[in-house]
């Protein structure tokens, strides 16, 4: 795109700047006052605009076009030129979001260089758009168990519509790539994604970062609010804000626009806002952590996020995608999964979730036994924490038992995990662990085993200790 919009009440001037620029392979529209520009600039976005700060007969003076353009089209870099020019007014165009300013009579060379620069810097910030667009359409989600599925079509209801969301679930569960799979399914798709990370800025950065900045020395600095103009602003972890901020957000949700920090112009702002966190909210509000009115606000659609124990099913198909990634991505080897590996991976606890998985499989990737299938022993055991290789190592409270009731304790622990592992499948389960169906099912009532449904998946449970 080298589309410029040239803005001058001059015609000559105009045309001048005009005959330039296409000498030199840019393509150019002219408009000669605030509404001629106006429409030209709603019709279709240009690459670059070139606008003159007096236009006579016009409603509007390039100032205030300026302010509209970075309000509606912030990525637009706009070349200000004034026969008029005085150190006041440059100030005032940079501090409205300028990307330069250049005084009538102007030089050829300087100003093509001017162009240059600024068309470059559009060209960069659309790539970086581009690359933020494809990790939001490259944010699969991954997964075919019944709790995954019915997260999948809770998130598919809300992909077109504007109504917040709050993602909640245990960290590393996979809220981020939940969001990122709202937006890349909606219609700001192709608009930018920007994550605030509410438990990471210093508190007393915060509304900087949110709001930006204005000031005599640096002029006009962007917050992420703004830059999420057009698309998604996802609060990560949102009870981590300060409360302080809670309420400045809280006026943003309800008037769609904010003051930057030591400015007084109103930033008006169009996003859609996702939130997540692992807490729960109703009881940082009772503990007087975090406002009730902004949990309404953000809490119009609640969906949770299953963990990975909940949907161990999906412990191969996402262990193999996050094989193909890291190949695709840092090209290390391409490895499959042997099915010993598989079975360890999918009985092991999960306290970090999916992020600890994926975690898991680049460790290997980068430590592992050449190109051959991923084996058991390369996994994480019990041997790296001081055990013998191959032994296994009993609890105290299992060690104390006598041996029928050691065997009773273990047989129970073991068939809850496979069948957990196999979604509550009592099929496979029974193949796996080498049993008829029918016998499992006696084993299972001797041991007081049953399962039930929760969380949109079968699980299986010590019947008496379903709550515990």
């Amino acid at each position: 795109m080298s589309d410029i919009l040239i803005v001058d009440d001059e015609r000559d001037i105009r045309e001048l700047i005009s005959d330039i620029l296409e000498d030199e392979g840019y393509t150019t529209r002219l408009a000669g006052n605030s509404d001629d520009a106006m429409k030209e600039i709603n019709s279709e976005s240009p690459a670059l605009m070139i606008l003159d700060i007096w236009l006579k007969d016009s409603r509007m003076d390039g100032i205030d076009i300026l302010k509209t353009v970075k309000r509606d089209n912030p990525d637009v870099p706009v070349v200000i030129i004034s026969g008029h020019g005085n150190i006041e007014i440059a100030v005032a165009a940079i501090k409205q979001g300028a990307y330069d300013f250049i005084e009538k009579p102007f030089n050829i060379d300087q100003l093509l260089v001017v162009i240059r620069r600024a068309m470059e810097a559009s060209r960069l910030r659309r790539e970086n758009q581009e690359l933020r667009r494809r990790d939001v359409a490259s944010s699969d989600m991954v997964g075919g168990s019944a709790s995954f599925r019915a997260l999948l079509a809770q998130l598919d209801k809300v992909t077109k519509s504007n109504g917040r969301v709050m993602l909640t679930g245990p960290a590393g569960a996979g809220k981020e790539v939940a969001a990122r799979y709202i937006h890349a399914k909606s219609n700001r798709a192709s608009g930018p994604f920007v994550t605030v990370s509410c438990a990471t800025i210093e508190p007393d950065r915060m509304e900087e970062v949110l709001f930006g900045r204005e000031s005599p020395e640096r002029g006009l600095e962007p917050g992420l609010l703004e830059q999420a103009h057009g698309g998604v602003v996802f609060f990560d972890e949102v009870a981590d804000m300060p409360p302080g901020t809670q309420s400045k957000i809280l006026r943003v949700l309800v008037d769609q626009q904010f003051t930057r920090v030591g400015g007084t112009d109103k930033v008006r702002v169009d996003m859609r806002v996702i939130s997540s966190t692992n807490r729960n909210l109703e009881h940082e509000i009772d503990a007087g952590r975090f406002r009730q009115e902004l949990y309404h606000r953000l809490n119009v659609v609640p969906i949770a996020v299953p963990s990975l124990e909940e949907r161990r099913e999906d412990i191969p198909e996402l262990a193999t995608h996050f094989i193909e990634m890291f190949h695709r991505t840092q090209g290390l080897p391409q490895r499959k999964l042997s099915e010993d590996a598989v079975a360890l991976m999918q009985t092991m606890i999960w306290p970090g979730n999916v992020r600890q998985l994926r975690n898991l499989i680049e460790r290997v990737l980068i430590l592992g036994e050449g190109s051959g299938a991923i084996q058991a022993r390369e996994l994480p055991q019990d041997s790296e924490s001081g055990g013998e290789e191959g032994r296994v190592v009993l609890t105290g409270a299992l060690a104390t038992l006598p041996l029928r009731e050691a065997r009773e304790v273990f047989e129970r622990e073991y068939l809850l995990t496979q069948i957990n592992r196999f979604g509550g499948n009592i099929s496979r389960t029974a193949n796996f662990v080498g049993m008829e169906r029918s016998a499992l099912h006696r084993k299972l009532k001797s041991l007081n085993v049953v399962t039930s449904n929760k969380a949109g998946a079968r699980v299986a449970y010590v019947e008496g200790d379903e709550d515990e």
